[in-house]
């Protein structure tokens, strides 16, 4: 589907603040809400708005220490692939999870209060799946840039 220039801006609210009401966003795109409306309906059914969230603060939730690890697994098989995914998704800690090319063959975003509770992150959940091979991490110091949104170019 091709977005119109109407589309874009009314996308681009929306990711800046989902609360708006349709009145708020017509109001800027100079649309009448029914307009507003249908465009919105339009963008959820062509999947290109697939969800509405709240963005919570990880500080004042305790997960505010990241950790990235890179996973090797143990087989390749596809029985073993879908069966360490469907772990991966039962485990809250993970927040995001890329199969991907290279040396390793998964990269996890970790969220958890603080350095004990990944150490028991790992010892508990981690390295006890069987289909782990092993594991490699690294602490984030910095987030430098995190996107919650994109830019649609």
């Amino acid at each position: 589907m091709k977005l119109d220039e109407t589309d874009l801006k009314l996308v681009a609210l929306l990711q800046k603040n989902c609360k708006q009401t349709t009145k708020e966003l017509a109001d800027q795109l100079q649309l009448s809400t029914t307009a507003v409306y249908e465009r919105i309906k339009k963008l959820e059914k062509q999947q290109i708005i697939t969800d509405y969230v709240a963005i919570v603060n990880k500080d004042k939730i305790n997960r505010s220490f990241m950790a990235i690890s890179h996973i090797k697994i143990k087989s390749h098989s596809k029985d073993a692939i879908l069966r360490f995914e469907k772990k991966i998704h039962e485990i809250p800690e993970v927040l995001e999870c890329f199969h991907v090319s290279g040396e390793y063959d998964y990269i996890l975003k970790i969220g958890v209060a603080d350095m004990e509770a990944y150490r028991e992150f790992m010892l508990s959940k981690l390295t006890t799946m069987e289909e782990v091979q092993s594991t490699h991490s690294m602490f984030v110091i910095k987030e430098v840039k995190n996107l919650k949104t994109y830019e649609i170019l």
